[in-house]
């Protein structure tokens, strides 16, 4: 009887040392894929405006009725992120809850405002979603002027109304691939990390 409480005690002992050793196997697993696949970041489009280039000034009415200013240089010295939305897009319905976040944790520099074309009948089950934290537009010469491509898609203007990243944003993680880009002075996450491939 005690030999059996001892073997089973003994093989007991081998599988957790077992169980531990895999898991430490997979932990350097993931740890080299995650240094292997580099982040994607929002993805960036070939059509106007380059990133660099002056965006379009437009001074619009959101649906509150409050000026919003887009492009231009701004007095507050605040940059600007236009989010291109629309109603019948699940995507950009999921991405709604990470931008309000956005616009309270980054409003030290950045005014956050969706964009969308339409009536505002289309948008009003929409707009009753929204946060009023969020600014939304209306406005086709907006989206023409930008040449969204499809949705959702945003552009990163700085305070002198510069272009300083743009794409099409699934996740937050692409909203926050535009932040960083612009903070390397790139614009896009891929340029960074072509410029870092180049130079290591």
């Amino acid at each position: 009887m005690l030999t059996a409480l001892v073997v089973s005690q003994v093989l007991l002992w081998v599988v957790v040392v077992t169980l531990a050793v895999v898991v430490l196997a997979l932990v350097r697993q993931i740890g080299l894929l995650q240094a292997r696949i580099a982040p994607v970041g929002a993805l960036v489009p070939r059509e106007a405006p380059k990133v660099g280039a002056p965006g379009a000034p437009f001074t619009l009415r959101d649906l509150r009725g409050e000026v919003v200013q887009i492009g231009g240089v701004r007095s507050d010295g605040r940059s600007t992120l236009v989010v291109w939305v629309a109603p019948q897009c699940p995507v950009c319905k999921a991405l709604l809850p990470a931008l309000e976040a956005l616009s309270r944790s980054e409003s030290h520099w950045l005014d956050l405002v969706l964009a969308s074309d339409g009536s505002v009948e289309e948008h009003r089950e929409f707009l009753s979603a929204l946060s009023p934290r969020l600014r939304y537009v209306l406005s086709t010469e907006l989206g023409i002027a930008y040449q969204v491509p499809q949705l959702p898609y945003a552009v990163l203007l700085d305070a002198q109304g510069v272009v300083r990243g743009k794409g099409i944003v699934n996740t937050r993680e692409h909203v926050e691939s535009l932040f960083e880009a612009y903070r390397h002075g790139v614009g896009s996450i891929q340029e960074y990390l072509q410029r870092q491939r180049v130079a290591g």
